[in-house]
């Protein structure tokens, strides 16, 4: 995609796709007329935004018109319309890595499938480390996937800068805004607000549990109050990937209703000593246990070194990218990703979108998405 005009004539609103910020923007998918290709609009009502959201966005904006990189979503056109701001960029396709979760595949993501993706995402990490920022927003609905399997980075509202007055600052003390959905991502000494502050090892820690949430089909943590949360994490109770090897043999013999494996949480630093019960019941109601399945040893040392307690022993995105967890990816995403994400089929692949049984197959196609969390 090249530029987009700067002008709401120019764009043919569809379905609404999702609704988020207390309501005031609605993402609608859209036709770009000059073209016929088709897009999705993030239209924002400033009339009823309060001036700290409106600065908000702005520095979204801001950091958008900064960033380059095929990992992160681009902004194909930002401009004002009466009274709303729209933002165009490319349709995903594929929705979000968190949508594929909640429709097809409620107990996790096949290990290269998930190679791919956190592979996508440690090269967004590593460009905007390198820019100096850090994201505090890194999870699965913000992991984009196009049509042909590329994977980008988007959620760019919390992003923080470690520039200051010209120098690059050593640590963040600021506590990301609108944060409450994603506190189950959030690093111990993001949590923790002291002194000591955090840097972009902040987002390895989050990247971790991404990877859980994509091997488990949710969220560890995702259930507890904030302060246990806190204290868990902050007295180094460490989640980890549910397979033959993290849940005792005892539990994997039981139906997946009577068992507590499903909360993704180990005992212990080591992240293998044994799941412990704390959010909900299982995804799968399927004869035999959910996750009687195997990672390999890459794939949990992988999880492992993202999710350790100290900071200072977390690897860097760029050294991330080196670990023999990825050598197992053989092809291209766009020839692999479609395949492995099968039978899940990209909303751009229905039939003739021109017609009115072609545009009503393209909203039933969107009509799962969870688009409320899902951040052009």
């Amino acid at each position: 995609m090249g530029s987009f005009l700067p002008d709401s004539g120019s764009y043919e609103l569809l379905a609404v796709i999702g609704r988020g910020l207390d309501d005031l923007m609605a993402v609608n998918l859209a036709r770009y007329r000059p073209s016929g290709e088709h897009v999705a609009v993030r239209r924002i009502d400033l009339e009823s935004c309060t001036n700290d959201m409106v600065a908000y966005l702005q520095g979204e904006l801001h950091v958008s018109r900064l960033f380059h990189h095929s990992s992160i979503l681009p902004y194909k056109s930002v401009f004002i319309a009466e009274n709303e701001l729209w933002v165009v960029s490319p349709l995903m396709a594929y929705g979000s890595a968190r949508d594929l979760i909640c429709t097809h595949f409620s107990d996790g993501m096949s290990e290269l499938a998930i190679a791919y993706i956190l592979l996508g995402v440690l090269r967004a990490l590593e460009y905007i480390h390198h820019m100096g920022y850090v994201h505090r927003s890194v999870k699965a609905s913000h992991v984009l996937i196009s049509a042909d399997g590329q994977v980008c980075m988007s959620g760019l509202r919390s992003i923080f800068s470690l520039i200051r007055h010209g120098q690059r600052a050593k640590v963040v003390h600021d506590f990301p805004r609108y944060s409450v959905k994603v506190l189950p991502w959030l690093s111990p000494e993001v949590l923790q607000q002291n002194l000591q502050g955090y840097d972009f090892r902040s987002d390895i820690y989050s990247l971790g549990i991404t990877a859980c949430e994509l091997a488990n089909g949710h969220v560890p943590f995702k259930d507890m109050p904030a302060t246990q949360m806190l204290l868990e994490k902050l007295n180094g109770t460490v989640p980890c990937l549910l397979d033959t090897s993290t849940i005792p043999p005892e539990e994997l013999s039981l139906k997946p209703s009577r068992s507590g494996a499903d909360s993704g949480i180990c005992e212990g630093p080591g992240g293998g000593g044994g799941a412990r019960h704390s959010n909900g019941e299982p995804s799968s109601s399927s004869v035999g246990h959910p996750y009687n399945r195997t990672f390999s040893p890459h794939f949990h040392a992988f999880v492992g070194l993202c999710l350790q307690r100290d900071p200072e022993k977390r690897p860097s995105a760029s050294a991330l990218i080196g670990h023999p967890f990825f050598k197992q990816i053989k092809r291209r995403p766009s020839e692999a990703l479609p395949e492995l994400l099968l039978p899940v089929t990209p909303i751009s692949g229905c039939q003739r979108q021109d017609s009115p049984s072609g545009l009503a197959s393209l909203e039933s196609g969107l009509s799962h998405l969870e688009v409320d969390d899902w951040d052009f």
